[in-house]
């Protein structure tokens, strides 16, 4: 009798845990992930990549929302996780230079220090951030000051992608009605 009992029970509570369970609420800011080359998934799909892609960036997409962004949400001259919800990372899969550094093969972080005429781009091994609440300049990698520019076009969702050419790309930004671009240089090995 115990153990038809301790078999029941069991199966109750199997049947609870393996009931259905509702689904998170949709993120207002979902991760998206754009790559150097920004045909590799593509490539690596059919086949075609011969080698691992030189870069990628995961971030959050917030959203502009009818909101002031740059001087409003995002302030001037205070640390941006460049982005949302979890800081932003970008992996480097071969050496590059940014602003005269040699960032070796790794995974960092990026904040940003928008002001409004001058951002200032961090690169960081601070890995695994909610925010820039963890953030530490001892971890700093790289700082590297752009301008960003005020375009005609507005965009809705914070954008970032790898523009390449010729064994350079910049890291492109877009949000709202500013456009700002990291020049980044893959570092070629002679042999």
């Amino acid at each position: 009798m115990k153990k038809i009992a301790f078999f029941l029970a069991f199966a109750c509570i199997s049947l609870v845990a393996l009931g259905q369970q509702k689904p998170t609420e949709l993120d207002k800011s979902p991760m998206d992930m754009s790559y150097w080359p920004d045909n590799y998934p593509l490539l690596k799909m059919s086949g075609k990549a011969k080698d691992q892609p030189i870069a990628r960036v995961i971030y959050g997409r917030p959203v502009k929302n009818g909101r002031t962004i740059f001087g409003g949400i995002i302030k001037y001259n205070e640390l941006w996780r460049l982005g949302a919800n979890e800081a932003t990372e970008l992996e480097i899969f071969s050496p590059v230079k940014i602003s005269n550094k040699i960032i070796p093969k790794g995974r960092y972080t990026l904040f940003c220090v928008p002001s409004e005429n001058r951002w200032t781009i961090i690169v960081s091994k601070e890995n695994f951030c909610w925010g820039s609440f963890t953030y530490d300049t001892k971890k700093d990698v790289v700082r590297a000051d752009i301008k960003p520019e005020t375009t005609d076009e507005i965009v809705e969702t914070f954008t970032i992608y790898f523009n390449e050419n010729a064994g350079k790309a910049n890291l492109v930004m877009l949000w709202d009605n500013q456009r700002a671009e990291l020049p980044i240089t893959l570092v070629t090995t002679k042999k």
